[in-house]
């Protein structure tokens, strides 16, 4: 005698439990890194604090020696640079202060393409589709605007060398359940659907499952920070959303 059994059930059980457990450990993972990131920066952050502040007496008090002078204008803009970094580690750590207010989305897009259009290369061609009526978020509006102009920017650098397009889209999704995506679980209810879609080079799979890990970069050295990603994502996260990103080499990328 033979016997059948169907086990297709059992089996989606199986991918889903692997895949809610691979989703766990990254998550961990991600706030593991971001705990002991945002510790060492608000104890940097202080010391910074000290540095700069001596340094501009010191500038104060060396009017009268314009090498000295320029010396320690170094020391502040070293100082300064260092700060920016500081905030970017704590913004992918979820402990920086947030400003939020209502902002409408739309036109938060379309004064950082003001700003990008300039600086990018003529071989890179922008098209947009902002045509809601309503896009209005909760939202730090000078976090949001990092969150667009680094992906943005990331989308120029992959299209550098022989060009392309780079497609930004905003539309309006109702989920009727949970959903993961990336790192976060999306709860039911309505949702702003930002996309971010380049032409360039595309990224490996092995890339993929580590791009929004903090100091991670795939950048030449002195072109990143390896942070862009990570503050994105912590970003995203904090204002109660999820950012996913599928890509395959020369493919394009879409975040």
């Amino acid at each position: 005698l033979l016997s059948c059994e169907d086990i297709t059930e059992k089996k989606r059980t199986e991918d889903a439990l692997v895949v809610s457990e691979q989703h766990l450990r990254h998550t961990q993972k991600m706030e593991a890194i971001g705990t002991l990131a945002g510790g060492i920066a608000h104890d940097f952050n202080n010391i910074l604090g000290a540095i700069l502040g001596y340094s501009e007496l010191a500038v104060a008090q060396a009017s009268r020696d314009p090498r000295l002078k320029s010396y320690l204008a170094e020391v502040i803009a070293a100082g300064q640079r260092a700060r920016d970094l500081v905030k970017q580690i704590l913004a992918f750590s979820r402990r920086s202060e947030q400003n939020k207010e209502a902002v409408d989305l739309q036109v938060l897009i379309k004064d950082v393409l003001k700003m990008i259009r300039a600086s990018f290369p003529s071989s890179v061609e922008i098209r947009t589709s902002l045509h809601l009526r309503n896009s209005a978020i909760y939202a730090d509006s000078t976090q949001i605007q990092q969150v667009i102009m680094n992906l943005c920017n990331n989308a120029e650098y992959a299209m550098r060398e022989q060009g392309g397009v780079l497609d930004i889209s905003l539309g309006q999704t109702e989920l009727s359940g949970e959903v993961v995506m990336g790192m976060s679980v999306l709860k039911a209810g309505p949702y702003l659907e930002l996309t971010v879609k380049d032409t360039g080079h595309g990224i490996p799979q092995e890339t993929i499952e580590r791009i929004f890990e903090p100091f991670f970069t795939t950048k030449q050295s002195g072109e990143g920070t390896g942070l862009g990603l990570a503050v994105v994502h912590g970003i995203v996260l904090n204002h109660g959303g999820g950012i996913g990103v599928s890509s395959r080499p020369d493919e394009g990328t879409t975040f």
